[in-house]
């Protein structure tokens, strides 16, 4: 019976999630009152190191493993790839396209995951299995009722009205609607290159984790090393010192947010689920951000709830669990023979030391016959 320490990794991704939706609110609505996206992505990683670095040195300052030029560059690729890269192209993208089609988007994660995890053999397919064929079918059909969920409206599902509404979430929901560009194409693939980053940065954290299993002291050094590189290129892109003035009281919650909640905890949550179960395992969850951001649409800001929705929802939910099924009784399988190795193993050890026992005993025993 499985403990509940098992269930950790589980709820620690469910809370990334809804930490993941109510940051793409929230950031949205400072997008739409003209926030520079690069400016709040920069803010983003100052004050997820200014969050997590106490943490890093009072719980880690005696069991840190040794931080060697390997661990830094390996970090520093990690800040490249799932806070720069990630960040910077996909709050571009936001603007320039709409939330829908960077939702939609980013569900391609599980797919590209576990795609470049089966090239850098951290996953196996093994598809003539029934764990191996599990996680390749739910892995497309997460996908594909992320897809619908996006793409499919069909007829309005007669839930009602909300009785919580937010005037400002609708006031600027209006103006982005009246302005949305969403026809353009930069804004969609702006959101595929970022999901590609964030793919790469499940590969890499994986390694990052075994080589150093400190999970707050990664988290910190590569939210440091990605405000540099954030900071760069919001200054390139733009100087202004009005830019990056938090005077705006959107502004500043979404940046506070943003860092603590949305870099922060999720890097760390993220981090330490990879350890414990793999990239695939965390990367598989993103599809959850639909869920939670069309149910918080629809509280919220009055949308309504479509046909396509409740199916794509579905779909989403059915192809989580044929995944971590899957990933599930693969680890049962692999768990017995990983003890039968170390079985096998420490009875080799006993036959060697009886076999050198034995050894002894019998020049112990020649050397007493030749002295007596």
């Amino acid at each position: 019976m499985a403990g509940y320490g098992d269930y950790l990794p589980f709820l620690a991704m469910v809370l990334v999630q809804m930490s993941y939706a109510g940051m793409n609110i929230i950031s949205k609505l400072a997008i739409e009152s003209d926030m520079n996206p690069l400016v709040l992505v920069a803010y983003r990683q100052v004050f997820a190191t200014l969050s997590i670095a106490p943490f890093a040195y009072w719980m880690e300052w005696k069991t840190r493993p040794r931080i060697t030029v390997p661990i830094l560059f390996q970090t520093f690729l990690c800040s490249l790839t799932g806070a720069t890269a990630n960040q910077v192209f996909y709050f571009v993208g936001l603007k320039t396209s709409t939330p829908t089609i960077a939702c939609a988007l980013t569900n391609t994660l599980p797919a590209m995951t576990f795609i470049l995890a089966l090239i850098f053999r951290q996953e196996s397919a093994k598809i003539k299995s029934k764990p191996g064929l599990s996680k390749v079918m739910g892995t497309v059909v997460c996908v594909s009722g992320a897809m619908l969920l996006s793409f499919y409206h069909g007829h309005i599902i007669g839930l009602g009205e909300s009785k919580i509404h937010w005037a400002y979430a609708q006031r600027m929901g209006e103006q982005a609607n009246s302005s949305s560009n969403g026809s353009s194409f930069v804004g969609p693939l702006c959101v595929i290159i970022s999901t590609l980053g964030w793919a790469f940065w499940f590969i890499i954290q994986a390694k990052v984790g075994e080589n150093f299993p400190a999970p707050y002291t990664s988290t910190t050094l590569m939210c440091l090393m990605a405000s540099f590189e954030c900071g760069i290129i919001a200054v390139i892109a733009d100087h202004k010192v009005s830019a990056w003035s938090l005077k705006n009281p959107m502004w500043l919650i979404s940046a506070l947010y943003c860092g603590i909640l949305g870099s922060a905890l999720a890097f760390f949550l993220s981090s330490w689920s990879i350890q414990r179960k793999g990239p695939l395992y965390v990367s598989v969850f993103s599809p959850l951000l639909l869920i939670i951001v069309a149910i918080s649409s629809w509280a919220l800001l009055e949308e309504k709830l479509y046909l396509g929705t409740a199916i794509g929802s579905i779909l989403i939910v059915c192809g989580l669990y044929l995944v971590l099924w899957g990933k599930n009784n693969e680890t049962e399988v692999e768990k017995p023979t990983k003890e039968t190795d170390t079985t096998k193993a420490d009875h080799a050890k006993e036959y060697e030391r009886n076999d050198l026992e034995l050894q002894l005993q019998v020049h112990s025993k020649s050397d007493s016959d030749v002295m007596g």
